[in-house]
């Protein structure tokens, strides 16, 4: 997820607000939620490497007329901050969500994924000198023990501590990817900075990707998941996330995080036939119920 800072909020009207809004914070929870799913079938037969850079590639690729309409705002002095925020907003968060994929559900990655909101805050808190407050204070607690409390849980035998740690990690390079998108590329369209950034991510990607390209043959399955991943869950998402940004603006866009887990256990179980264990119920229920506190008006 970009930082929403960069789009402009407009009225909604009312026949917006009564039934698209809904329907579109919906579908975005459902595509995104499946992007783990996705992450999932493919990781275990592209390896982590391999499968972000179709990934950034084909979301690029989907992005780009909005880069090509706004080329002429995208000096070369700029081109470095984009290239570095690819690295740590798009690059090595996807890949460490895949890795994570290769070792645990798809529920653990898309649990952790919540904590982006929660690290947003932190971030700016510690490094930019935003005011934190109490309640947001008191949801960061809970989140972490939330992660805690995952990264203790064990699927089918197996501890998934490791992967929990990846997917925490990454939710924390959004967060320093949200505040550096936030403060260093205000007033550029968000659709080409989304273009530029994951451009950038796919071009320092490619090299690791083809030293670690698979040698055995890869089935339908995976590549049709590596597609969907790269079009649907990165191109046609963010389409979708800026377009809501634009109509509701970032405070009410930003809680399709609480559908995104939802969606995630949900697919997975219906798709993969993979359980929902205690250990993630807990976990989950103190995550998002941090964020939905980290939320409110008041923080």
């Amino acid at each position: 997820m970009s930082s929403p800072a960069l789009a402009r909020t407009t009225s909604p009207s009312p026949l917006a607000g009564a039934w698209l809004t809904p329907l579109e914070l919906g579908l975005l929870g459902a595509i995104w939620g499946a992007s783990f799913m996705f992450m999932r079938i493919a990781a275990r037969d592209f390896g982590a490497l391999p499968l972000v850079e179709l990934r950034l590639a084909l979301g690029a690729l989907v992005l780009m007329p909005f880069l090509w309409r706004a080329r002429a705002a995208f000096g070369p002095k700029l081109w470095p901050k984009l290239a570095l925020i690819g690295v740590i907003n798009s690059a090595v968060p996807f890949s460490l969500f895949a890795w994570a994929a290769q070792r645990a559900p798809a529920g653990i990655g898309a649990i952790t994924n919540s904590m982006t909101v929660l690290f947003t805050a932190l971030v700016a808190f510690l490094f930019y000198g935003e005011r934190i407050g109490k309640r947001r204070a008191v949801a960061l607690f809970a989140g972490f023990a939330g992660v805690v409390v995952l990264a203790s849980g064990k699927v089918g035998g197996a501890s998934i501590g490791w992967a929990v740690a990846a997917g925490t990690t990454a939710a924390f390079l959004y967060g320093i990817g949200a505040n550096m998108v936030r403060r260093h590329l205000t007033g550029l369209p968000a659709g080409a900075v989304a273009a530029a950034t994951l451009s950038c991510a796919a071009l320092l990607t490619l090299p690791f990707a083809v030293a670690t390209w698979p040698s055995h043959p890869i089935p339908a399955v995976s590549w049709l998941s590596a597609a969907a991943l790269g079009v649907i869950c990165s191109g046609i998402a963010y389409t979708l996330y800026y377009r809501l940004i634009q109509r509701i603006g970032a405070a009410r866009a930003v809680t399709v995080t609480y559908l995104v887990p939802l969606f995630a256990v949900a697919w997975a179980w219906l798709m993969l036939g993979e359980p929902l264990t205690g250990t993630m119920l807990s976990a989950g229920a103190l995550i998002l119920g941090s964020v939905a506190l980290s939320q409110r008006k008041s923080a």
